[in-house]
């Protein structure tokens, strides 16, 4: 039989785990997969992830961040996440000249070689690991066929 004192004990030993290890941000979890911490804007603070690498990320709303290019992140923005790439990608479309295509995966082949790829579908859009070593700031703009979607700013202008 336990001792009286010991009993309270086991119900407060995994509080006091959770609060010694705290989870990892996903930008830490992005970096302990080999990829750049800015392929997410600032301000992530609601994800999951399960143990086979399916993740979920929830923005305050749908915003874009400028890069070489434009891209636009939806409120939520999910994939499955292993070393060095992102697949089965959605919630993400990248700007190439005025059409905005799905970003479908997303992977660094040779890190040294300082390049990432974005699946867009049609081709593999090719830009510097550079553009995303710190997240940026993400704006409230829609893209254009979102934005004639949306009831709200339909008669906007």
């Amino acid at each position: 039989m336990l001792h009286p004192i010991l009993i309270p004990l086991c119900y407060f030993a995994p509080l006091v785990v959770s609060l010694a290890y705290p989870s990892p941000s996903i930008y830490e979890v992005l970096r302990s997969h080999g990829l750049p911490v800015g392929l997410l804007p600032k301000g992530v603070t609601n994800f999951t992830l399960d143990d086979n690498g399916i993740f979920e990320v929830h923005l305050d709303q749908a915003c874009n961040a400028k890069f070489e290019s434009q891209l636009h992140y939806d409120r939520n923005v999910s994939g499955t996440i292993s070393y060095g790439q992102i697949g089965a990608l959605s919630g993400l479309s990248a700007q190439e000249l005025f059409l905005w295509f799905p970003v479908k995966e997303i992977r660094v082949d040779v890190p040294s070689s300082g390049l990432i790829y974005f699946d867009v579908g049609v081709v593999f859009k090719q830009y510097s690991l550079s553009l995303f070593e710190s997240p940026l700031d993400c704006f409230a703009i829609y893209p254009p066929d979102k934005f004639a979607e949306d009831e709200r700013y339909r008669n906007y202008f």
